[in-house]
């Protein structure tokens, strides 16, 4: 991926957060930068959950595991981003939208397997 990609799947992401906080009350981002900065930050958080627990483990798994692991990577994110709200009913509400918007505007590449 080259680095117009990487720049517009942040921006993407950004605003599907600053929407996501629009419907889903206990989860809210007070403006664009701070949405661009969760992003940046949720994609970290992820990075190393994947890094230390494995594919099955990280916000982008599927299932019930990745979407629990993507509550708690929106909880913490909070906890480094000023301007950024979350309660645990707002973070299990908003990874299932994140969840539910990424079906149909993916914010990462998904590549077919080869068998």
């Amino acid at each position: 991926m080259n680095i117009i990609g990487t720049v517009v799947r942040f921006v993407v992401s950004a605003l599907v957060l600053m929407f996501v906080g629009f419907l889903v009350p206990g989860f809210g981002v007070v403006n664009f930068w701070t949405a661009l900065l969760a992003a940046v930050v949720i994609a970290l958080l992820g990075w190393a959950i994947e890094a230390l627990f494995g594919r099955r483990m990280s916000p982008y798994g599927r299932g019930i595991v990745g979407f629990i692991s993507g509550a708690v990577v929106l909880y913490i994110a909070q906890m480094f981003v000023p301007g950024m709200r979350v309660t645990v009913l707002g973070a299990l509400l908003a990874s299932l939208v994140i969840g539910i918007i990424d079906l149909f505007v993916p914010t990462e590449l998904r590549r077919k397997r080869e068998t």
